[in-house]
């Protein structure tokens, strides 16, 4: 199969033959028809963070499953499925205490000393993020995947594996958002625009979308923000904190920087929540002041939106196609995997939403 590896960090991927093998227990193997090109990516590929060499990046992902091994119950062939980097054991203590996206058993991947699932010339290629999904089959655990209604378009249904669910995870999971309540996104990439798409379908009342980028932020409100600012502009943080009558309810950063980070914390209200959900440089650190602790204002974290993406999924696809979850808007082009390099350097600019791979 075609395949775009990544051999050396800060050099552009490779469109190379690679094998695949057959699926074992538990493994699907699915055609891929479409794959998103997201940010955490480009922090592998630019060597912000480690990752085993060579390897084939890509996670954002929907397809239809060719072939499935033993003991596969989740799924069958021929089915639509959408892929998620958070594979899941389903018995450990985060699976069983309702925290899947937390998991980290080794079970979903291969045994040490097992042939690979992806190789080439005899030698192994290693699977980013338990999926690699640049490439023209993915084989993954039964639990990277989920089935979806065959009505929904994969190209759309790709960005459900990351972006959205992370997203939207951070309004219905990680955040939940009480109808009324203020919400402010920083940053308005896919996980960004996500954000404010699904504070509107949970019933927020100001939905604040800050980005330096113009044709960002009016993306941002065709997707339900009600006001829009220039994040790096210094009268921001105070504008939102008068328009809010002392802050918002809910934060959520979307870039990565800890200045967006520090952002989120600023236009908060006594109370309120920050969830930083984007991948920030290792070694940044974000906090609260003294005064914000006794404000009992809050930070965390929301790896991938804290989804539990076999229920999740599903039900983004039935917001999608009853009209409330607008996937449309968030793609801003699509290109065959030979472009995925371009896909890269546009994703550098930061001035597009979500550039999306399409399989033939």
């Amino acid at each position: 199969m075609k395949a775009a590896v990544l051999f050396e960090a800060k050099k552009p991927l490779e469109i190379c033959d690679v094998d695949v093998a057959k699926p074992g227990p538990h493994e699907v193997l699915i055609r891929t028809v479409a794959c998103g090109v997201c940010r955490s990516d480009l922090h592998f590929v630019d060597g912000a963070y480690p990752t085993p060499l060579p390897a084939i990046p890509g996670h954002e992902a929907a397809g239809i499953v060719e072939a499935v091994g033993d003991e596969v119950r989740t799924v069958k062939v021929g089915d639509a499925v959408v892929t998620c980097l958070s594979a899941f054991c389903g018995h450990c203590e985060f699976c069983v205490s309702g925290r899947m996206s937390l998991c980290i058993s080794a079970e979903v991947r291969r045994q040490q000393g097992a042939a690979p699932r992806l190789s080439m010339n005899g030698e192994p290629v290693h699977q980013m993020l338990n999926l690699s999904a640049y490439a023209e089959m993915m084989l993954v655990h039964e639990h990277a995947c989920v089935r979806v209604d065959p009505d929904m378009p994969l190209d759309r249904a790709a960005l459900l594996g990351c972006a959205v669910t992370t997203g939207a995870g951070a309004v219905f999971n990680a955040s939940p958002v009480t109808p009324g309540e203020t919400v402010c996104v920083v940053g308005c990439g896919g996980i960004g625009l996500a954000a404010v798409n699904a504070a509107k379908i949970a019933g927020a009342g100001k939905i604040i979308a800050l980005d330096p980028v113009p044709e960002k932020r009016a993306l941002a409100e065709k997707l339900g923000a009600t006001h829009t600012f220039d994040a790096t502009a210094e009268s921001t943080v105070p504008e939102v904190v008068e328009l809010t009558k002392g802050g918002v309810h809910h934060a959520i950063e979307a870039v990565g920087r800890e200045a967006s980070a520090d952002t989120a914390v600023k236009v908060l209200r006594r109370g309120g929540t920050a969830t930083i959900l984007g991948m920030m440089p290792l070694g940044s650190k974000v906090g609260l002041s003294a005064l914000d602790l006794l404000g009992s204002k809050k930070l965390q974290g929301g790896l991938m939106g804290g989804n539990r993406f076999p229920v999740d999924i599903p039900r983004l696809v039935d917001f999608y196609l009853r009209g409330l979850l607008d996937l449309d808007t968030i793609i801003a082009e699509r290109m065959p995997l030979e472009k995925i390099n371009h896909a890269f350097d546009e994703l550098r600019k930061g001035d597009a939403a979500r550039s999306v791979i399409e399989f033939s």
